[in-house]
């Protein structure tokens, strides 16, 4: 009983990276090396997988924009960058944050310790010499990394070889990055076969992945309309998923629109696709944890799968012609196992692909079942990874302004040209005059027909004339809130004319602040004026 006390006594840890790297290591890796996962599905992972910054992986058929893209973002040229309407990129860059402006080629790439892209020399030489590392110091690149990829072929080139097996690379980046954003050009949506296959091969990385409808400031209204609508539908035949993948829209490069009517929706695409990109490394911890959740599960199936393999094949004679019968029924393999062990048929592997990697294998060499290894992952998957949670939402809240910054995102942030800036409630922040006296003498006239007492109207007085707007209680409420400055229940002709001026914002369809901005207080309202002015 002592013993078994002693074993329970939880592991400390002194931040996320560290124990998740522990965990993977003591529990979760002897699994995985037992039952050939490393030979199946994904190689090990190593120290620079749990420490390296979040990753942005860019995928697009050639000439939708993705270089431009990144240097949009970085408002900087990267070595190795060639941009052009023919495929120019044709190699994997990861742009990454470097104190001198450089390019590290493929091979010294994959030996490099601090880099966690050493299990990509696996890919071999045709692949080594198309991947480099561009590194300079850029602001960006200080919080996040960006994967630039060879734009995706499609009619006759798409059916010359690479030399290497394409959708197998981006599947093994996409399983390390925090983001995949899938590029689409708004004036040729033709879905080739080689970008069926690769968005395939991403199937199971839908929650990292955005979709970007670039070059949209080309067409018309109309025409972005009908190219939107395409777009879903195609999307919607090859990922076969029930929720619709979040698309953003716009133009993103630094030139002047070409048709500038959307020019506001382009700007609140761009906003929200700049605030999805900056919260990766306030959420990097829990993107790793979700991912070792992910690969343990994978990996318990595959523990099953190898095991159940095994205990099927005959000591002595008749190997070859069971192994032949194990892998053409190993649908029923599978079946048999979700049953027995209660095992979501998510969980499992591409059953082809598992047939085909079976081929190679010799079954009398796998592991039999060893349910001490199957614990130790229950255990971590049940007691650690929670701890590992409450860990990961102290970290974030010891880091709160953990956020990208510089480039394109400076942009957006202050001053005039912000989203939003000197629309809706933001209207006449930079004006000396209190924007709402603008049509105060309009909603004076309203005021006085509600026969104030004391120059103040009752909220039920008020409710009655708010109601006219149709807006819902909810809302009304927040502006009755935000209108009634002093608190006291009631309104006076300042506050019934922000009321009112409140409702006008909202009914123009433009966000309620949260809390009443400065520029909007009745001017008797202010700090430091007396009744006297």
């Amino acid at each position: 009983m002592f013993r078994k006390t002693l074993k329970k006594d939880p592991e400390l840890f002194q931040n996320v990276s560290e124990g998740l790297r522990k965990l993977y290591r003591t529990k979760l890796f002897p699994l995985e090396d037992t039952y050939r996962f490393h030979d199946f599905h994904s190689p090990a992972l190593e120290d620079a997988d749990f420490d390296n910054k979040p990753m942005v992986l860019l995928v697009g058929q050639y000439s939708t924009g993705k270089t431009t893209f990144i240097r949009h973002l970085m408002e900087q040229d990267f070595p190795g960058m060639r941009i052009g309407p023919e495929p120019t990129t044709d190699s994997f860059i990861a742009v990454m944050h470097g104190e001198q402006e450089g390019v590290i080629p493929g091979n010294a790439l994959v030996v490099d310790p601090k880099k966690p892209f050493r299990k990509l020399n696996a890919f071999g030489n045709a692949f080594l010499n198309r991947f480099m590392c561009a590194q300079m110091p850029n602001p960006v690149l200080e919080s996040i990394s960006i994967i630039d990829t060879p734009g995706i072929l499609s009619g006759e080139k798409q059916r010359i070889s690479r030399g290497y097996d394409f959708a197998a690379v981006l599947e093994w980046f996409a399983e390390r990055v925090d983001r995949i954003i899938l590029l689409f050009d708004a004036h040729k949506l033709d879905i080739s076969d080689e970008f069926s296959e690769v968005i395939r091969a991403l199937k199971n990385h839908e929650d990292k992945m955005r979709v970007v409808l670039n070059k949209a400031d080309q067409i018309s209204t109309q025409q972005l309309m009908r190219v939107y609508g395409a777009l879903m539908w195609s999307l919607g035949k090859i990922i076969n998923t029930p929720e619709v993948v979040r698309v953003y829209i716009g133009s993103f490069w630094a030139q002047p629109l070409l048709v500038p009517d959307n020019r506001k929706l382009f700007e609140a695409e761009e906003q929200d696709l700049f605030l999805d990109i900056q919260s990766l490394p306030r959420n990097a911890a829990l993107r790793k944890l979700n991912d070792l959740i992910k690969r343990a599960r994978l990996a318990k199936v595959q523990a099953y799968i190898i095991s159940s393999l095994k205990k099927e094949m005959p000591s002595v004679f008749g190997k070859d012609s069971k192994k032949k019968e194990l892998i053409a029924n190993l649908g029923e393999i599978y079946h048999k196992i979700e049953k027995e062990h209660q095992i979501s048929p998510g969980d499992f592997p591409n059953l082809a692909k598992m047939q085909e990697l079976l081929n190679g294998q010799d079954f009398t060499k796998f592991a039999a079942l060893k349910p001490k290894l199957l614990e130790s992952v229950e255990d971590m998957l049940a007691n650690d990874i929670a701890r590992l949670m409450a860990m990961v939402r102290q970290e974030e809240s010891a880091m709160p302004s953990q956020t990208v910054k510089g480039g394109a995102f400076e942009g957006t942030m202050t001053g005039p040209f912000g989203h939003g800036y000197g629309e809706g409630a933001s209207e006449g922040i930079d004006e000396l005059e209190w924007v709402v006296g603008r049509d105060k003498p309009t909603y004076d006239e309203i005021f006085y027909t509600l026969s104030p007492i004391n120059g103040k109207v009752s909220g039920a007085a008020a409710k009655k004339e708010m109601l006219k707007s149709k807006l819902p209680n909810t809302v009304l409420g927040k502006i009755w809130k935000l209108a009634d400055v002093d608190k006291d229940g009631y309104l006076d002709d300042e506050e019934f004319a922000l009321a009112n001026h409140l409702i006008k914002v909202k009914l123009e369809g433009h966000e309620l602040p949260a809390a009443l901005p400065d520029h909007l207080v009745p001017p008797s309202k202010r700090a430091g004026t007396s009744l006297q002015d």
